[in-house]
C-alpha cells in the first residue's frame, strides 16, 4: 500500500491500482498549498470544512474494483461534543495486507472502545498542530496508547504552508526518538515496516 501526502490533511492511498483520496482541500483554503489536481476511484472526507472537503478538485474514475474495506468512527472536531466545529469522522482502510487510519480533524478524547478499534494499525495519519485539532502533546499520548507501526503527522504549520494559528512539526517530533525524514511525499506501508514517525514532504507546495 502506498501513501502519498498531497498536503495539509490530504492523502492519496493506493493498493492494487485502486486510488482513494482522503480529505482533499479546496483551492485557496489553506495558505501555501497549490491546488490539488488528481484522479481517484473514491474520495473520503472527515467533515465538510473547506480545507477537508474539496471533492470537486478530484476527477473520479469508474469501474475499478476496490481491495479496501472501510470502517468509520464518529468523533468530534472539538472538545465540546461538536458545539464549536461539528462532527469528525475517522476512516480506517484495510486492503488485507495493511490497516491504516486517518483521524481527520480529531479534536476530542477517544473512548476506550474507539481506541480498541484503532489498535493494530500499520500506519496512522494524525493531526498534530492544535488549535483546530488535538495538539502535539495530545497526539503523542494517543500514539503511545494505540502503538501504530508508522505515524504520519499532518495538519501542522511548516515553512511557507499551513495556518498561522496551528503549531509547527517540531512540537510533535521532539517528543519521539524514532523520527525518519523522507526526501519525498510517499511512504510504502507494509506489515513489517519499522516503528517510526514518518515525516513526509507535502507534494503540493
Amino acid at each position: 500500500m502506498t501513501l502519498t501526502w498531497l498536503g495539509h490533511s490530504c492523502f492519496l492511498v493506493e493498493s492494487q491500482s485502486y486510488r482513494i483520496i482522503l480529505d482533499p482541500y479546496e483551492s485557496g483554503s489553506v495558505p501555501g498549498y497549490l491546488p490539488i489536481s488528481a484522479e481517484a476511484d473514491q474520495v473520503l472526507c472527515s467533515h465538510e470544512h473547506r480545507d477537508h472537503h474539496g471533492v470537486a478538485q478530484i476527477t473520479l474514475r469508474h469501474g475499478a474494483s476496490s481491495p479496501f474495506t472501510v470502517e468509520t468512527i464518529s468523533t468530534w472536531h472539538d472538545d465540546q461534543q461538536g458545539a464549536l466545529r461539528g462532527p469528525n469522522t475517522i476512516h480506517i482502510l484495510n486492503d488485507g495486507m495493511c490497516r491504516i487510519a486517518h483521524l481527520g480533524d480529531l479534536g476530542c478524547e477517544l473512548t476506550a472502545r474507539q481506541k480498541e478499534q484503532l489498535k493494530g494499525l500499520t500506519a496512522l495519519m494524525i493531526p498534530v498542530g492544535g488549535f483546530y485539532t488535538i495538539d502535539a502533546v495530545q497526539a503523542k499520548a494517543l500514539v503511545d496508547e494505540l502503538k501504530p507501526r508508522a505515524v504520519i503527522p499532518m495538519h501542522y504549520r511548516g515553512k511557507g504552508f499551513g495556518y498561522d494559528v496551528i503549531g509547527p512539526l517540531d512540537d510533535f517530533t521532539k517528543l519521539f526518538d524514532q523520527v525518519k525524514e523522507y526526501s519525498g511525499s510517499q511512504l510504502e506501508a507494509a506489515s513489517d515496516i519499522p516503528d517510526q514517525v514518518a515525516v513526509l514532504k507535502p507534494m503540493n507546495v
